[in-house]
């Protein structure tokens, strides 16, 4: 049993939020790598801004305002750089990174990487990619993100009624995917609808609401469309509504370095059709559990195919559960502990 301490200043959360609201990426995988830490039988604190003191799936939470303690087996510091100069005499040291890595490239970055070398952990190939040779720090491993527990262990269903859902960034394509939808994929399945839930709360930065806004309010002109913009949901909330939807639908960005909606869409059995670009092809097995699309006619036409034919849809579906059946936090939290061998 290790002693485990994991830091993160950025937004304000704490693993209860996890629950109560919806999160980000960086925010659902950090608790939830906490809580599969402590369920491997380990001493785990995290510490977050803004985050209560309290106890919650085994993991001690506090405000990383507050101080951390100066010692622990491995200490995971999360993506910014003033959580990697805390925890000074621990033992062994991960850096985890969740977003393109060029930002490390910044001296504020390098120079704390080149004085403690962390292991650099990124979450795919694609993701690692992104961080060149010569960029300081110490050994580089690549750990995928798991999924949060309310998405797995659903059964096989029959097809269900062309419902296609958004569950992204909506900075990330969605004013394209919209226009793609109304141009060229509603006009050929008549009565489909495609749910959008998203919206700048998730971030909890209000630049980043204010750059949302604008989106959203031109994904409302097209109700006409069969699009339905809906608010962000808790994990438990969003697994109910992926399970009536037969599609995830995505255009993508190169800034994607996982993408945690494609993989909660995919354990829930939900094929997707998504664009060829950043780590999408690493979530979505082309031709198996959706298609990834290097057009856009050619997502459009995707998207249309999966709307409409129940036995591919049915094929992919059964293919997407048995892939994702062990999609779980345990893998990860067990590759992290290794670290600390």
């Amino acid at each position: 049993m290790a002693a485990i301490i994991l830091a993160d200043d950025g937004l304000a959360f704490d693993g209860r939020a996890a629950d109560e609201r919806p999160l980000g990426g960086a925010e659902t995988a950090f608790a939830d790598l906490a809580a599969a830490l402590a369920a491997r039988g380990h001493r785990v604190r995290a510490y977050a801004r803004g985050a209560r003191v309290l106890h919650h799936q085994g993991v001690a939470w506090a405000p990383v305002a507050g101080g951390l303690p100066a010692t622990a087996d491995l200490y995971i510091a999360n993506r910014g750089h003033r959580v990697l100069g805390l925890c000074r005499e621990a033992r062994r040291v991960a850096f985890w990174v969740h977003n393109p890595a060029r930002y490390l490239l910044k001296w504020r970055y390098q120079w704390p990487l080149l004085r403690r070398r962390p292991t650099l952990v990124f979450t795919g190939a694609y993701h690692a990619g992104t961080y060149p040779a010569w960029g300081m720090g110490g050994p580089r491993r690549i750990i995928p993100l798991g999924v949060s527990a309310p998405f797995l262990g659903r059964g096989e269903r029959p097809p269900p009624p062309p419902v296609a859902v958004f569950t992204s960034n909506p900075l990330r394509g969605l004013d394209e995917l919209v226009a793609l939808w109304a141009d060229a994929i509603r006009p050929q399945v008549p009565g489909a609808r495609l749910l959008v839930h998203a919206g700048g709360a998730v971030y909890g930065d209000p630049r980043t609401a204010a750059r949302i806004a604008p989106v959203l309010e031109r994904v409302r002109a097209h109700a006409g469309d069969g699009v339905e913009l809906r608010p962000p949901l808790p994990k438990a909330a969003l697994a109910d509504v992926l399970a009536g939807c037969r599609l995830f639908l995505y255009g993508g960005s190169a800034d994607e370095t996982f993408c945690l909606a494609a993989a909660e869409a995919q354990a829930m059995g939900v094929p997707a059709a998504v664009g060829r670009v950043g780590a999408l092809p690493e979530r979505v097995a082309d031709g198996v559990t959706g298609f990834v699309a290097g057009t856009a006619p050619e997502l459009a036409a995707a998207a249309v195919r999966l709307l409409t034919d129940d036995g591919l849809w049915q094929n992919q579906h059964r293919a997407a559960l048995a892939r994702s059946a062990d999609a779980g936090w345990d893998a990860a939290a067990a590759a992290f502990e290794a670290l600390a061998a």
